[in-house]
């Protein structure tokens, strides 16, 4: 096995497992203290931000060349990872992060790049990414948003749904309908900055979970913006944002990862403790056997989500199949883990005074966004391998 060039990038290397160290004891000193706190006022984790950008750990995605860390696809995984283990809501800094600008990373002019990357970089704004709309959530193509030149600009107008840091972030990937005739492949794809005139935000969502990361809908009322703002050629926007999900569909995966690592940690150091007819409920079998299928579930997912990264770094022909398959199986293992943590814990797992409820209602949003694993499974079912 040694020999296999495949599996040998699969499993970590010592470098991603000193960054797992770094990024684990930053996660419980500077962000946990304040997670049930996030959750339970629906804040944004501000503490979490100023930390991960301290540490260059918010995009460490961005390229060397604007300013970043350039940090591989493994790696943004476990910072993902390691964030999501102690607070879903703080994760979504780095991988929103890299939702949000990966579009201008993958089909942006060099220009485009430097103007929005390096500030990225720097931690002086954050990026968020508008897809979704009322109408179209599954069905993105359907969009109704509309972007109409106007001599050396582009005017927008139309409203974005259930978009992540809105209200927080300085930058947002505008996906905007260029020609109604074609349907995906008259969209195209707009960088459209909050201080742009005609922007605005509607009221926070009132969520199960990640209560920290705010989600609001995003008002384009009569936008103008310079025409070099558009994100690669008209009409490929649609096929860019298509692309930005192979790749992070990923760290969703890795986000459940997280979350499902939080919960089964907490409960295992529960059951040890926990005392029912005069031992720890660690020494019954039927414990037992479901901390056994909790690790399984965690140990199966966070392989194909390793696999998943490396072909995202190497950007394989089969991506699109396994970032899906990722999402999809690790989200699912989430909930399912979670859950059970739960009920290992009895009634206290079912009160806010312990973190696993908390990790059980930000692990159901896994299965829901950057695709429903519904879908997921439409996308694998047309690119198996």
């Amino acid at each position: 096995m040694a020999g296999n060039k495949d599996f040998d990038l699969y499993r970590p290397a010592e470098e991603h497992e000193e960054l797992r160290k770094v990024v684990r004891s930053l996660a419980e000193a500077k962000i946990a203290p304040f997670a049930a706190e996030v959750d339970e006022e629906g804040r944004f984790p501000q503490e979490a931000l100023d930390a991960l950008v301290a540490a260059d750990l918010h995009a460490v995605h961005v390229p060397e060349e604007f300013g970043g860390a350039g940090a591989d696809a493994l790696a943004t995984v476990i910072v993902i990872e390691e964030v999501a283990r102690v607070c879903a809501s703080s994760s979504l800094i780095p991988a929103v992060n890299k939702l949000g600008s990966l579009p201008v990373a993958l089909s942006g002019s060099e220009d485009l790049k430097k103007r929005y990357l390096s500030p990225l970089a720097k931690g002086e704004a954050m990026f968020s990414y508008c897809l979704s709309e009322p109408d179209a959530g599954s069905d993105a193509a359907g969009m109704k948003t509309r972007a109409v030149r106007d001599g050396d600009y582009w005017v927008l107008n139309g409203v974005k749904r259930w978009i992540t840091n809105a209200g927080v972030s300085e930058y947002y990937t505008v996906m905007a309908v260029t020609d109604p005739e074609k349907r995906s492949k008259g969209i195209s794809a707009f960088v459209v900055e909050k201080g742009d005139e005609g922007v605005s935000f509607g009221a926070p969502e009132k969520k199960l979970g990640i209560k920290g990361s705010p989600t609001r809908e995003v008002y384009l009322d009569n936008v103008r913006i310079p025409a070099d703002r558009m994100i690669g050629a008209e009409g490929t926007g649609f096929a860019t944002a298509m692309k930005t999900l192979d790749h992070t569909r990923v760290t969703i995966a890795a986000q459940a990862l997280g979350i499902a690592q939080g919960a089964l940690d907490y409960a295992k150091g529960y059951v040890r403790e926990r005392k029912q007819f005069g031992k720890p409920i660690a020494d019954f079998q039927g414990v037992q056997f479901m901390l056994a299928d909790m690790a399984m579930k965690l140990e199966a997912a966070r392989q194909l989500t390793y696999a998943a990264a490396a072909k995202s770094e190497r950007v394989d022909v089969d991506l699109t199949f396994f970032g899906a398959a990722a999402k999809c199986y690790a989200s699912d293992a989430a909930m399912e883990i979670t859950t059970d943590a739960v009920q290992l814990l009895g009634g206290y797992g079912y009160t806010r005074d312990y973190p696993v409820e908390r990790m059980m209602r930000d692990a159901k949003i896994t299965q829901i966004y950057e695709g429903t694993n519904q879908v997921q499974r439409i996308v694998m079912a047309r690119n198996l391998p």
